[in-house]
């Protein structure tokens, strides 16, 4: 299972990371993108099957990233979580109108988040 992880912040990536090592995900590989741009690059190379997306990021953010990954025929339906400080409800309408699986803002718990990717795993 290769896990995506979207994010400007170095140190959200490193939680999200050992959030999952904690979970003990069989077979898991994470992947890090500091921003949209690289993360396009890498899901074009690699078969992504989990995404983990912060909002505000440099180049493109996690709403137009979501919107282009949804565009792509073997992403229509792979699962993607919005990780973000974003807490307005117009802004998670908006994130799942792109195509957003799920929603977390930040700060992020282990249990918080896990609760959300269970259903994924």
């Amino acid at each position: 299972m290769n896990i995506l992880i979207v994010d400007d912040s170095r140190i959200i990536r490193s939680i999200i990371t050992n959030i999952l090592k904690e979970k003990n995900i069989p077979n898991a590989v994470t992947l890090e993108a500091a921003d949209g741009s690289e993360a396009l690059n890498i899901l074009i190379k690699t078969k992504i099957d989990l995404f983990f997306l912060d909002w505000n990021m440099p180049k493109l953010n996690g709403v137009e990233l979501t919107r282009a990954i949804r565009e792509i025929d073997q992403y229509k339906s792979t699962p993607i979580i919005m990780v973000t400080s974003e807490a307005a409800k117009y802004n998670v309408l908006e994130a799942i109108k792109a195509g957003v699986s799920e929603y977390v803002v930040k700060p992020i718990t282990s249990r918080n988040l896990l609760e959300k990717i269970n259903k994924y795993l």
